[in-house]
């Protein structure tokens, strides 16, 4: 099989699993390829269901944790994000097709082998790239000099949540990050509290500080 249809069997089968759900996220995985965020030795793996190795120690997620986490944060055109741990780019070129041209991505990466890696991939879609902002350095303490933001991801897990990333949020914003073996969704009210929802059964590279 080629590409196209590679990729449009992997589309298939995360409908079919029930994890894929919205038509935004559909047309984001339609347009940026995984193949493109990848090793060319690896590239022939891009539409298995399964992470890979990008150097670092670092992967490249599952298609479907990465599916189920963008499910859970239901990214809006216009919407701020800040994801912390871009790796290859391939989330960060999902969330830049999400936001649409009125939205933006701040985008962290504390290993600088992979900040590169990640940045030539995501200039292989030059319109998704002008949505992005990319920083090689910790995300931990988030940017507060962009927030607050709509949406926050993190690729890496936590053993606490910073608090920076909770004061950063917006009221009625979504914030998903990994933690303990699960994903942590939390959604911030008006008071400043939050609702936490944990799905268990995930795992993730730990988090990386300076």
């Amino acid at each position: 099989m080629t590409e196209g249809p590679l990729k449009t069997a992997l589309i298939a089968h995360l409908t079919r699993s029930g994890v894929l759900k919205s038509s935004a996220i559909v047309q984001a995985l339609e347009k940026v390829d995984r193949a493109d965020f990848l090793p060319e030795h690896l590239q022939s793996l891009a539409y298995e269901d399964t992470a890979l190795p990008i150097g670092e120690g670092q992967t490249i997620s599952q298609p479907y944790t990465v599916v189920f986490m963008l499910e859970q944060l239901q990214v809006r055109p216009g919407d701020r994000v800040l994801e912390i741990g871009y790796g290859s780019g391939w989330q960060t070129a999902l969330l830049a097709h999400l936001v649409g041209s009125s939205g933006r991505v701040y985008a962290f990466e504390i290993l600088s082998s992979l900040c590169e890696q990640g940045k030539v991939h995501l200039e292989k879609y030059p319109d998704l790239m002008r949505r992005v902002h990319l920083f090689c350095r910790s995300g931990e303490k988030g940017y507060a000099e962009e927030a607050p933001f709509d949406r926050i991801i993190a690729a890496a897990e936590v053993a606490d949540v910073p608090a920076a990333w909770r004061k950063q949020l917006l009221p009625t914003g979504r914030m998903i990050y990994p933690k303990d073996g699960a994903l942590v969704a939390e959604v911030k009210r008006h008071d400043g509290s939050f609702d936490i929802t944990i799905f268990p059964g995930f795992a993730f590279v730990p988090f990386i500080t300076d």
